[in-house]
This record gives C-alpha cells, sequence and structure tokens, in this order.
C-alpha cells in the first residue's frame, strides 16, 4: 500500500480548532514534511490549493501557499518522492497547467502528477469574478471533462485542437512534453466525480469516514470500480485520513477531545453555508458534503485514526485490505511530529508498509 502526505500549504492543516496546533504555512515547513516523509519512504507528496477560507477566530486557511509553484520548490529539494500539484481549474487554463507541468517535470522527471478539481465554494472564484453560475454546481464535471481532454492531449502529443462547449483550441502547442505517464488524480466522489475518474483520472482521491473506523469508505470503492468496468480502465483509491497518535490509546483520545472541544465554530458555519450550494446543485454523495456535516466538521469528516502507534497500524493495515485501495493520504494533527512519529514508531508494524524503511 502507497503512503502519501497531504501536506499542510493552508494554515493549521486539516483542524478547524482554537485548542490544535497553530501555525502558518510557509516553504520551509512544508520541506521539512516532505524531506522526513522522503527519508521514511513514503510514496508521494500532495497539496491542495484553497483561495479563500473559513475565517472565524482561527482564520482558518485563510492563508494559503500557491499549490505549482510550492511543488516546483519541493520538487527541487527532493530525490525520490512523487509530487502532486491541485489545479484549481477554473482559474488556469489547461494549456497553462500543462506547460506548468512540463517545467516541473523537468525538474524531477517521472515524479510529477496533477490533481484536478472543478471547485465548489463560490467565494473563492467570485472574489475574482471567475465564478460561472450557480449552473455549475450542475455542469461541474461536463467542464471538467473538456479541460481534462485539452490537459492530456496536450501533455500526450504537444498540440490540441480540440472544440467543446466551454473550451476551444486553435492548433494550441506545448512544449517540451513532460514524461510520459503523468498521473491525475480527481476528488470527486459523487456519481458524476466517480464517471469522471473512471474516464480521464488514474486515481480517486477519497475521503475516509468515522473515527477509528477504517474500513467504513468500502462502498466508494465498489461505486469506483462498478464506474472503471464501464470505461475498461484500472482506476484506483487513494483514501484519506487524519492520524492522531501517541503512545497510549487513552492519550491520542485525550488529544481528539481536545480539538472537539475547541472547534471554531464561526469557521464551522461558515463552511457549512458556503457548501449548502453545491448538494443544492443536484449533485449527491459528494465529498464537500461529507466534508461540512455537523458530525465531526471540526477535522472536515474526514476519516480518523486515533490510538496508540499499535493500534494506528493495525487499522492502516485493514485499510490496506479493502479492495481497490492503491493507499492512503494522510495528514497530521502537528506534522513534523507526525511524519517523524509515522515513520519511526507506525510504519515499522505495519505489515503492508514491512518493504519499506528509511
Amino acid at each position: 500500500m502507497d503512503i502519501g502526505v497531504f501536506i499542510p500549504i493552508g494554515n493549521n492543516g486539516w483542524l478547524i480548532s482554537e485548542t490544535s496546533p497553530q501555525y502558518m504555512p510557509t516553504f520551509e515547513l512544508n520541506k521539512a514534511v516532505v524531506q522526513r516523509a522522503e527519508h521514511y519512504g513514503f510514496d508521494f507528496a500532495l497539496s491542495m490549493i484553497k483561495l479563500r477560507g473559513f475565517g472565524g477566530k482561527t482564520q482558518f486557511w485563510e492563508h494559503n501557499l500557491e499549490s505549482f509553484t510550492l511543488m516546483a520548490g519541493l520538487a527541487a529539494v527532493t530525490s525520490r518522492i512523487k509530487i502532486f500539484a491541485t489545479a484549481a481549474t477554473l482559474t488556469m487554463p489547461a494549456p497553462i497547467v500543462a506547460r506548468m507541468a512540463s517545467t516541473i517535470d523537468s525538474i524531477a522527471p517521472g515524479r510529477f502528477g496533477i490533481n484536478l478539481i472543478t471547485g465548489w465554494q463560490k467565494a473563492e472564484y467570485d472574489q475574482m469574478g471567475l465564478w460561472p453560475g450557480e449552473s455549475h454546481y450542475k455542469d461541474r464535471y461536463n467542464y471538467l471533462a473538456e479541460y481534462a481532454t485539452v490537459l492530456k492531449e496536450l501533455m500526450e502529443t504537444g498540440v490540441s485542437d480540440f472544440k467543446g462547449q466551454y473550451l476551444q483550441m486553435q492548433d494550441c502547442r506545448v512544449s517540451p512534453k513532460p514524461t510520459p505517464g503523468v498521473k491525475i488524480i480527481c476528488a470527486g466522489s459523487s456519481d458524476e466525480g466517480l464517471a469522471f475518474t473512471a474516464k480521464y483520472a488514474d486515481y480517486s482521491f477519497a475521503l475516509g469516514k468515522g473515527t477509528n473506523t477504517p474500513t467504513a469508505f468500502a462502498p466508494v470503492n465498489q461505486r469506483l470500480e462498478a464506474a472503471a468496468a464501464r470505461t475498461g480502465r484500472d482506476v484506483a483509491s487513494y483514501i484519506l485520513f487524519m492520524i492522531i497518535a501517541d503512545e497510549t490509546d487513552e492519550a491520542a483520545m485525550a488529544k481528539w477531545q481536545l480539538y472537539r472541544d475547541g472547534a471554531d465554530q464561526d469557521a464551522l458555519a461558515w463552511l457549512t453555508n458556503q457548501a449548502a450550494p453545491n448538494a443544492q446543485g443536484g449533485t449527491s454523495n459528494t465529498n464537500t458534503t461529507q466534508l461540512a456535516a455537523p458530525e465531526s466538521a471540526v477535522n472536515l469528516n474526514m476519516g480518523t485514526l486515533v490510538g496508540s502507534y499499535d493500534s494506528v497500524a493495525r487499522m492502516l493495515d485493514e485499510v490496506a485490505e479493502v479492495p481497490g485501495t492503491a493507499g492512503v493520504l494522510l495528514v497530521f494533527d502537528d506534522f513534523e511530529k507526525g511524519v517523524e512519529a509515522f515513520g519511526s514508531k507506525i510504519q515499522p508494524k505495519m505489515k503492508s508498509r514491512a518493504h519499506v524503511g528509511p
């Protein structure tokens, strides 16, 4: 099973809490995290893109780096780990993304990949005059299909004359091309998102579910498998989990309770309000819907593994046994300490990572 780290490109990582570790995103922080992950044999690092945060007392995600430029810098200071940047497709024309992919590939040949997102938070794009209108909630995967078509054509052949409803290319050219085989990830878990992934992407990026329920995401893998069967392509899942670990189950659970007790309610209210139109737009079973659900929005409702180093290792091995799982994408309450603890205390206990070490 592959292991990736979802690096802290935004302030405070993935905990919307006043009592969790508070920090700003910097290149030095992310370099330390990714270099340590590479040292411990992690397979990839991925950064998101967020253009407007949720506010609140913690100013959650109001402070963010930019994904492609960050990953270009990290490509230059690593040698083996794969590097994935996220394209906010409403803000970046596909030919520009293809050219940036070629550039980063020249820094790290064969190690670069792209996560494509449609954009769901209106405030991110409306502030720049780039929001396409409310129809985007239901049309966004049609747009993304055209975008992916142009992107793949340019990366694979260097030329696109694509003519679609949203995009029009006129002998568009990109050279040099990146190393063949640039991987594409999509995070959609709606029926529309999975259909897109099965046709255009190499991996699905899905959320784990619940606290200490490591296999609860299995139905998403089954839905992806059905979608991939219709396209005849081989597509597998990377599952996102938060790791909160300590020497004992009790100590880890105490940290988790502390973070939940300190939930930034104003930031959570902003998230809920921003996510509501996406659900109303007719797109069901989305990551966005899960992120904003009230049950445990303090960490955006992602699957959370809380426990001792032994317990977390055991639960991750259970994740690895779910059919269709290519790997996991991990976030930590404290990234530097978390990656170090994972590499030195959790990974050595995992049967699914027995072949890996520093």
